[in-house]
């Protein structure tokens, strides 16, 4: 990182102006620098389980040969449950595993050369607890978090998410799974221990020396990153061991930009118990997943009627990305086309690949033992209660939202991010519920940057909402209709994506907690653009 940068970016933290409406709320918000120090462990709140994560620069294992300098975190439970924490080999963030109903301390320590703070992804806590930039902390200090897991049981991760440095923060190590439990689940007997495997998905490029390599410019930023190798759970050409019976897998897209378009190489349908917020009410059945940044899918697969021998390709098939495609960076690893050797060149296709998402592989999974078992998916997984649209405080004016990137900014609204740049229609009343649209152009160029349309997977900070309508302005476009029968908008979410010429309806909860609650495109190099916003619940 560049001094000036580091410099720079800390004057603004330290001494952002708050805009009148913030101030007006929240005095204490007139300097992060004190809000920041002053946040202590407190002395009325008594936790159940007590966790230490530290950042640090390591060495570790991720391609054979030399080892890559990552930056990762440390897991350490200090009090409670030890199997609550489960500090990964690869180059992934430690894994956490809750119950609702516990209250947890975490003491983050930062021991990296930036300043950086993590958000609860999909968990709904305080505002000051939720990891906004204005208290990123610096090396050698510490934040103290503290809440209650509030959220039903579901597949949820944290972050980085450090003001114009997320997407290299995150891409450097600093993400992990964060999974919930909670009665209702344990009560369905589904696919536990080994048999309930978390799976991360991310793209990464590597120089010749085995290091990370991110960049490429303003187009680069523009478009989004698209790394070069299919790593899943940090590690590349994953394969997965099964046995012949039911396994529980939990997708995440822990990519910076790339969609997948996921589907099993004899096409297999997918059955998908759980989405961003939890089980769903009853299973799915879709053909292929159309998984954005950011977005989880849990899945049932039965081994129990194959082989021992038998092996299975879950691919991310071609699909018309619009503008995400212009940029290049294609697959040059093993999984293009069934691969071509790492750091190949793709046939000399090079950054002159099509506007199409390319076909490659992203894991194998090999039936490698013989076992007896008599799993059975339940027809029913959870109550879900529908918000309805009569309960919204705004039914007939929807909060609109539109998503632009035009001369080289990311932007929501006309606007790019500001910290604590609080205008009046990002104001929410507490305990209110409202309706929102992401307008991606539908009614006007939009997401569109010289004409060309592009996806925004779009995340909002807090509780998670429901989807209620999708609209496209040409249901013929390659862009909606390649990717459509693998949206799955039932149940709670906090990342929906958005396609170019689309418009997407949500109802919002924001209840409990008053402050600050982002909301910003999950593309994150989108997101460092710029394309973020507060919204103030008072």
């Amino acid at each position: 990182m560049k001094n000036d940068v580091n410099i720079q970016r800390r004057k603004l933290l330290k001494f952002a102006a708050v805009s009148a409406a913030a101030l007006a709320t929240f005095p204490s918000l007139i300097n992060a620098k004190t809000m920041r120090v002053s946040n202590q462990a407190s002395l009325d709140f008594n936790p159940d389980i007590e966790i230490s994560l530290t950042g640090e620069v390591r060495d570790v294992s991720v391609l054979k040969g030399p080892k890559t300098r990552v930056w990762k975190i440390i897991g350490k439970v200090l009090k409670g449950n030890k199997s609550a924490i489960t500090n990964e080999e690869s180059y992934l963030a430690p894994t956490i595993r809750l119950h609702k109903g516990q209250k947890v301390r975490i003491y983050l320590k930062n021991e990296l050369p930036s300043a950086t703070i993590l958000h609860w992804h999909g968990l709904h806590v305080p505002s000051k607890m939720d990891g906004n930039p204005m208290y990123a902390i610096d090396n050698g200090e510490t934040f103290v978090y503290e809440f209650e897991i509030l959220n039903r049981a579901g597949t949820y991760w944290y972050h980085a998410h450090t003001h114009g440095l997320t997407a290299k923060h995150v891409y450097s190590g600093l993400a992990g799974f964060f999974i919930v439990s909670d009665n209702e689940e344990q009560a369905l007997n589904l696919p536990n221990e080994e048999f309930d495997v978390p799976l991360v998905i991310q793209d990464r490029s590597f120089t010749q020396q085995n290091q990370l390599k991110y960049g490429g410019g303003m187009m680069m930023r523009m478009h989004g990153f698209q790394g070069e190798e299919i790593m899943v759970n940090g590690t590349p050409d994953f394969q997965l061991p099964v046995a012949t019976r039911a396994y529980r897998l939990r997708l995440l897209n822990g990519s910076n930009s790339r969609i997948y378009k996921l589907a099993w190489d004899d096409g297999t349908p997918f059955k998908i118990i759980a989405t961003d917020g939890g089980l769903l009410e009853h299973p799915e059945t879709l053909p292929y997943i159309t998984l954005a940044p950011a977005e989880r899918r849990e899945i049932w697969v039965d081994f129990s009627d194959k082989k021992v021998g038998t092996e299975m390709t879950l691919r991310s098939l071609e699909f018309s990305s619009g503008g995400m495609g212009m940029m290049g960076g294609g697959m040059r690893g093993r999984g293009m086309m069934g691969g071509m050797g790492r750091r190949g060149m793709m046939g000399g296709m090079g950054k002159e690949q099509s506007q199409l998402g390319e076909n490659f592989t992203v894991l194998k999974v090999r039936v490698s033992k013989k076992v007896s078992s008599h799993d059975v998916l339940p027809k029913r997984l959870s109550k879900i209660t529908a918000l309805r649209l009569a309960d919204a405080e705004n039914p007939q004016s929807p909060r609109r939202i539109t998503l632009s990137m035009r001369h080289m900014s990311a932007l929501l609204n006309g606007r790019s991010y500001k910290m604590n740049d609080i205008r009046k229609d990002e104001i929410i009343p507490l305990n209110s519920l409202q309706v929102i649209e992401f307008d991606n152009g539908f009614h006007g160029m939009g997401g569109g940057m010289m004409g060309m349309g592009m996806p925004h997977p779009m995340h909002l900070h807090g509780e998670q909402f429901q989807v209620i309508k999708r609209e496209v302005k040409n249901k013929s476009g390659k862009e909606y209709t390649s990717v459509s029968k693998g949206f799955l908008d039932k149940g709670w979410k906090d990342t929906v994506l958005v396609m170019p010429g689309e418009k997407v309806t949500i109802l919002k909860p924001f209840n409990d907690f008053t402050g600050l609650f982002m909301y910003h495109c999950h593309n994150l190099e989108h997101e460092d653009m710029g394309m973020m916003r507060d919204l103030l619940v008072k």
